[in-house]
């Protein structure tokens, strides 16, 4: 897994290397500016002298960076404009060192300009530039974004030109991902090591792509960190696809049973059992209200129905649970929730389930979820269990508003995690695998072909089918979060974002494990 830091750990390296090592603050600067000049070159290979550069420069050592990068551009022979927020009066150290000489050479060089910001029309100058950068806040940007920033951002984020964030988009929160309004970047170059609010929330949406600048600090001064945030390769991936033996059989090969399904909604209770089988299982079994079983019949392929007398009803019962329990030894996995629908007495169905299902492995999904919804969860020994919520349902569960759940994505989850002791797989873009011990694991597949009806059945069908025939819960668990989102990718080869269908998602699960299997094994031949 590739480690994500916190702006605090980061800048705590920075000062250990200026402090301890005694390497001058103006020499990181110097090697930061190279290094996005150069990462720059790398990504916009169509670049020429002829594109005219827009630096916009803040008053901090992100303005610093600015300033240091557009000497480099100018020296290469490029035009280019630099508006600065500042007058140079009230910049402090490397950042003024830098200004002072770009000042200079501006002074001495024709074709680029130093402009001084007044109005919003000094902004307006950068109109026609090729490529924006932002070297406005940096890390030094929390909360609401005030005046000139916020009128300065919001221009900027209309011109056409390529954007490119230098170490963070102006607006974006790093320690809560989130941000009102944030700098649009095409490409964000960030210093130093990555930082983990740029790949979840509002720094998953604006962040753009994201490359890592070299300042001169090596890699292992960041091995003496701890860090819990993580981002999920397809080599951890390919760890958790199961192993099948030379000498499976049906039963040996995991068994999952899914409580799922109500006469109003079949479809999801269906996605999951045959899901199950699509990911591998030997055996999936269905427990499907009788007075229904014909819709249930229609769409199952290799999943069997074991139907429960729910008295006409369409949906599961209280009396239901005694006639399902006997299953509950039997599976290797049960996955709950997909499709029961929200009556009260499914609800405390649910509820009495779950408490029986104590040191079994259990994914809990949709209607599963609502059950124990608004704090209810408590009451619950939730510990080695799996839940699969999006944002809404999650937000639900622990009784807050989405809104405040957004603005704390990280905290809440960890905190979730840790004080459950279950497994949350927080589906969104990006989905987040939250564990026991408070570590965020970043899903780095997926598109946006996935919000559609069913995505998130078959993700319950794939992790209960990987638990059940896994040793480790985690690594299956990864296994098929990546998997799951890997196949909508591949999905693209042939298809677009507009025709990804559940069905579809689904049956492209093997031929996705095979291509995760030849790509990671190739990777290391």
């Amino acid at each position: 897994m590739i480690p994500l830091f916190t702006n605090e750990q980061v800048r705590k390296v920075d000062n250990y290397a200026i402090n301890r090592l005694k390497i001058p603050g103006l020499v990181l600067m110097e090697n930061a500016s190279r290094s996005i000049f150069q990462i720059t070159l790398e990504e916009l290979t169509d670049l020429n002298p002829l594109d005219e550069i827009g630096i916009i420069c803040g008053k901090g050592n992100n303005g610093g960076d600015g300033f240091a990068l557009a000497r480099h551009f100018i020296n290469h022979g490029y035009n280019v404009k630099v508006v600065s927020l500042s007058s140079g009066k009230d910049l402090k150290g490397d950042a003024k060192t830098n200004f002072e000489i770009l000042k200079l050479l501006i002074s001495n060089v024709s074709g680029s300009s130093l402009i001084y910001y007044k109005s919003p029309k000094d902004i307006n100058k950068l109109k026609s530039c090729h490529i924006l950068y932002d070297a406005i806040l940096g890390t030094g940007g929390k909360g609401e974004l005030k005046e000139p920033y916020k009128t300065i951002v919001t221009m900027v984020n209309k011109f056409d030109g390529y954007k490119i964030a230098i170490d963070v988009p102006t607006g974006l929160d790093l320690e809560s991902g989130s941000g009102d309004l944030i700098f649009d970047a095409d490409l964000t170059i960030t210093l130093s090591e990555l930082k983990t609010g740029l790949f979840y929330g509002s720094g998953y949406k604006n962040a753009g792509e994201i490359a890592k600048g070299y300042i001169g600090i090596g890699d292992d001064y960041y091995n003496e960190i701890k860090t819990k945030d993580y981002l999920i390769e397809p080599e951890d991936a390919f760890i958790g696809i199961p192993i099948k033996k030379i000498d499976d059989y049906k039963y040996s090969a995991g068994k999952v049973l899914s409580i799922a399904g109500s006469g109003k909604l079949p479809g999801a209770a269906c996605l999951t059992a045959n899901s199950a089988i699509y990911s591998g299982a030997g055996a999936s079994i269905l427990a499907f209200p009788n007075s229904v079983k014909s819709i249930a019949h229609a769409k199952l392929e290799s999943a069997t129905i074991y139907n429960f007398d729910d008295e006409d009803n369409e949906f599961l019962l209280q009396k239901n649970i005694d006639e399902i329990k006997g299953l509950f030894d039997w599976a290797d996995s049960i996955a709950i929730g997909p499709g029961l629908g929200r009556e009260k007495e499914t609800n405390e169905s649910v509820r009495k389930i779950l408490k029986l299902l104590v040191n079994k492995r259990v994914v809990i999904d949709a209607d599963g979820l609502f059950a124990i919804s608004n704090n209810y969860y408590k009451k619950i020994d939730l510990s080695g269990m799996v839940l699969t919520p999006h944002h809404q349902e999650f937000a639900q569960l622990i009784g807050v508003k989405l809104s405040d759940f957004q603005k704390n994505i990280m905290k809440y989850g960890k905190k979730f995690a840790e004080e459950t002791g279950s497994y949350l797989v927080l589906k969104g873009a990006p989905t987040i695998i939250f564990t026991p011990i408070g570590e965020a694991l970043i899903n780095t597949t997926g598109n946006p072909g996935m919000a559609t009806f069913g995505s998130g059945d078959v993700l319950t069908g794939m992790i209960a089918s990987f638990i059940a025939q896994s040793n480790n819960l985690e690594e299956a668990v990864i296994g098929a979060v990546y998997i799951h989102s890997l196949a909508a990718d591949l999905l693209l080869e042939d298809s677009t974002e507009h025709g990804i269908t559940a069905e579809s998602l689904m049956k492209k699960i093997p031929s996705t494990i095979k291509f995760l299997e030849d790509t990671v094994v190739k990777s290391n031949i």
